[in-house]
């Protein structure tokens, strides 16, 4: 093998030649869903889809604990929990993203019970994601069950807002029942996102990683490297109502951190990009999920200066700008959208388990860094495993993964169906953490000794991305 880029298109061929918790045990309660505002027929494959849509402000008050650090203020744009109920291809399917850095394991099971619960559907057909911005909450009931029993301050694992969160977003999917909307066609439409994204694992010597390129990098050499693999597509899946457009996701794999650690809650470069995109298209909603971007960030083109905020965001929106000026419709009933999903069960490192033997003197960063993936160790060890799915809309299939997958992953998704649109959403469930690429787990580097997974991770997700290809064209 003779470089790295060598490497990477060696991984794309092999993969395409070779082509629940109960809600009210956390004080959810149930209630009156979506489905008792609407016509039951309608939940049934009729022909005829509608569209609910809700957002709902998912910023905790001053003095709560973000992710890393106490919460002194916050910013005119508020973190946000947005998403669409689908209604008329069988159950309704839920999509949802908040502006968190992750929901993890329990917390996972509660917001799907709880929002299924809400729009009358099933846990398996809701999607709940984060767009992983770190001046943000962190969620997972089950680190902070663990906490609990080794009484241990909570900290950011405090889940009292993330409670509130929920019941409100069980509200705001129920009111969207009084406001559906049919659809009678979905846009499909992409366009790369000039100088923002950026591979972080460019230091390679002598097969292995050295210096990690981050969010922000004021290392010049690291800075003049190559821009490395990525995906520049930023992809959008638009919903519309003859001419009137309902609703927009988008969909583009980055970190999205241009500077943190500052105490303030802010949805970052991404939430700037929405937010002027929002005013450009204000008749329909605007939901953004972060894909693939394990080992992507704007380092790059980013010295965490703080003026780079804007210029992240305008080289974002820029780039969602011209995606939706390429779009083109096509009509979409129920015959032509369905909802499969797969069970993955991720294969565990061993050494996770040392952990829980550092948790009782472990800093708050550390826990924050280090509870999900224990908490996640603890479950698959149980058995349990986490539902991916895909959308399916006419030409498009939407993959919702978990994890920070490498960007591999969502390449390899494009090239098994290179004749459809394909768009990826990762960071649904939080606690795998990095997921990485076999070759990634030789190479080391930060990503690869965070992750709680191991190199057979790999064989496992093109597997299940595969098996989800294939009930998709059994059904068709």
């Amino acid at each position: 093998m003779k470089s790295r880029n060598i490497s990477r298109r060696s991984f794309l061929t092999t993969i395409t030649t070779g082509v629940a918790a109960i809600a009210t045990a956390n004080g959810i309660r149930p209630l009156d869903n979506l489905y008792h505002q609407i016509d039951p027929g309608q939940t049934n494959v009729s022909g005829k889809l509608k569209i609910g849509l809700f957002d709902v402000n998912a910023t905790p008050p001053v003095g709560s604990q973000l992710t890393y650090d106490p919460m002194i203020n916050t910013y005119d744009l508020s973190l946000r929990a947005k998403g669409i109920v689908l209604i008329g291809a069988g159950a309704p399917i839920v999509l949802c993203a908040i502006d968190w850095i992750g929901i993890s394991n329990e917390s996972q099971d509660v917001f799907k019970q709880s929002l299924a619960e809400a729009a009358g559907t099933t846990p398996e057909r809701v999607a709940v994601h984060t767009v992983h911005q770190h001046d943000a909450p962190i969620c997972d009931f089950t680190a902070e069950k663990l906490l609990k029993e080794k009484n241990l301050p909570l900290g950011c694992f405090d889940g009292s807002f993330a409670r509130l969160l929920i019941k409100n977003i069980q509200g705001a999917i129920i009111n969207a029942g009084k406001s559906l909307q049919p659809i009678t066609a979905v846009g499909l439409g992409k366009a790369p996102v000039h100088e923002v994204a950026s591979n972080r694992r460019v230091d390679l010597v002598n097969g292995k990683i050295g210096t990690m390129r981050g969010s922000s990098c004021k290392d010049s050499v690291l800075r003049d490297k190559p821009e490395g693999l990525i995906d520049p597509d930023v992809s959008l899946i638009s919903f519309w109502n003859d001419d009137q457009p309902l609703a927009v996701l988008s969909f583009y794999a980055t970190h999205p951190q241009s500077y943190y650690r500052t105490g303030v809650a802010n949805p970052d470069f991404p939430g700037i990009a929405r937010f002027l995109r929002q005013s450009a298209v204000p008749e329909a909603l605007h939901v953004h999920f972060n894909g693939a971007g394990g080992n992507i960030a704007a380092g790059k083109y980013n010295d965490g200066s703080r003026k780079n905020r804007l210029l992240l965001a305008e080289r974002m929106a820029d780039g969602m700008k011209r995606a939706w000026e390429n779009t083109r419709k096509y009509p979409v009933s129920s015959k032509n959208t369905r909802w499969v999903t797969e069970p993955l069960l991720l294969p565990p490192n061993p050494g996770v388990v040392d952990i829980e033997k550092n948790m009782t003197t472990g800093n708050g960063p550390y826990l924050a860094n280090n509870m999900g993936r224990l908490g996640w160790y603890k479950r698959r060890m149980e058995g349990k495993a986490i539902d991916i799915g895909c959308l399916v809309l006419t030409g498009a299939r939407i993959f919702f993964m978990p994890g920070e997958l490498f960007v591999e992953y969502q390449l390899a998704a494009k090239a098994m169906s290179p004749d459809k649109f394909v768009a990826m959403a990762a960071y649904g469930d939080y606690g795998p953490f990095y997921i990485g690429t076999k070759e990634a787990y030789r190479e080391g580097g930060y990503e690869i000794l965070s992750s709680p997974v191991t190199d057979d991770s790999e064989e496992v997700i093109l597997k299940a991305i595969q098996a989800l290809n294939k009930k998709i064209i059994s059904c068709e």
